[in-house]
């Protein structure tokens, strides 16, 4: 099994504390956030999904902010 080296776990930790940061803002929890989206925020939330660019692209519209605002 392919297991992450430290630098791309830690980029994943990462936009999982940001898409946490994002939710936690808008009041909203990850159940009500997959309802509204389909996607699964408790997998980017732990870590343990490496998220597309399309899914950043769909949770910037639905976080409202820009791609370049997403890591920011």
């Amino acid at each position: 099994m392919f297991e992450f080296t430290t630098d791309k776990k830690r980029a994943l930790l990462k936009l999982a504390q940001r898409v946490k940061e994002l939710r936690t803002k808008k009041d909203l929890s990850q159940e009500q956030c997959y309802e509204l989206t389909g996607i699964n925020f408790g997998r980017i939330e732990r870590g343990v999904a490496d998220i597309r660019y399309t899914t950043i692209l769909n949770l910037c519209e639905f976080f409202e902010i820009k791609p370049k605002d997403f890591l920011n």
